[in-house]
């Protein structure tokens, strides 16, 4: 594969994650559930889904999967299970505007990553579109934050640093099966709710759904984008990851007539403004000096 398809490839992945993403809050919404319910429900359905996947494709060779991941996949699953714990709880403590704050800074703390850790260096267009994409979040915020939202900004600069070095460390072990990884990542953040969690069974109809919000926000969106952060840069990746933010205001509007209000809708153009003229440059980017691409075994 050249390095214009790899790239490609991996842009395409990526935006398909993001797209993905941005219907949490059609879930969050129509579920309407307890926070830490709702967020053991998802978290337990993506880990059946992701040890699923592993055995499917490994046979009995399932376990050794989940074993080969060793010290570093033990750390990573750690910081995807926070990852994913953050996201949800940080909207219960503060105001989505806050956490879309917090999560515009994904391509600048990516690319720092990168840097100190691969020696890979940004593309200069790629700093300029984040920078542009970051006022467009910032308009969609508008208010500045309360200080009884503090706790709550905490929760979603952890969500963001968290997946920033999950999309370098993707980066640097492209060989680590990211599905056992991310299987007790889930598995993790579904045990640290238990205590915390109202203990009502949901209706047939809302376990479904908390099903279907498992599987494909978290059990397939993670896996995808991170197959797809191993081909692009991780400020690439950071700065397409911001299609989520944009589209999912939208979706809540369609879905539940919710007016996102003029501030959000100028600045969700001025992201996307951002990410198209960024993605107009089909020229390939510099990679890791001396990187190479390692198909892993699993995903």
């Amino acid at each position: 594969m050249s390095s214009l398809s790899r790239r490609a490839y991996g842009i395409a992945l990526v935006a398909v994650a993001a797209v993905l993403w941005s219907t949490v809050g059609l879930y969050v919404r129509f579920l309407d559930m307890d926070v830490w319910a709702l967020l053991f429900w998802r978290s337990l359905f993506a880990a059946l889904a992701l040890f699923g996947t592993v055995f499917v494709q490994q046979g009995r060779g399932g376990f050794a999967a989940v074993r080969a991941i060793g010290g570093v996949g033990l750390l990573a699953a750690v910081m995807s299970g926070l990852s994913m714990a953050s996201y949800i709880t940080a909207v219960s403590f503060t105001t989505i505007a806050n956490v879309l704050t917090m999560f515009g800074v994904l391509p600048f703390v990516a690319a720092g990553f990168a840097y100190f850790w691969l020696g890979e260096q940004p593309r200069p267009r790629v700093l300029v579109a984040a920078s542009i994409a970051l006022v467009g979040i910032v308009i969609m915020v508008g208010a500045t934050a309360r200080p009884q939202d503090i706790f709550g900004i905490l929760l979603a600069l952890s969500m963001t640093v968290t997946w920033a070095w999950m999309v370098v460390l993707s980066q640097r072990y492209p060989t680590l099966g990211m599905a056992p990884v991310n299987a007790l990542g889930a598995l993790l953040c579904a045990a640290a709710c238990l205590p915390l969690m109202s203990w009502t069974l949901p209706s047939p109809v809302q376990l479904a759904v908390l099903a279907l919000f498992g599987v494909s926000t978290t059990a397939i969106a993670f896996m995808v984008f991170l197959a797809g952060a191993r081909h692009i840069t991780a400020s690439e990746a950071g700065l397409i990851g911001q299609l989520d933010l944009v589209l999912g205001p939208l979706w809540v509007w369609l879905a539940f007539s919710e007016d996102p209000g003029v501030a959000a809708i100028v600045g969700g153009l001025v992201v996307l403004a951002a990410v198209l003229w960024y993605l107009s440059d089909t020229r390939p980017g510099p990679g890791r000096p001396g990187a190479e691409i390692h198909e892993a075994p699993y995903p």
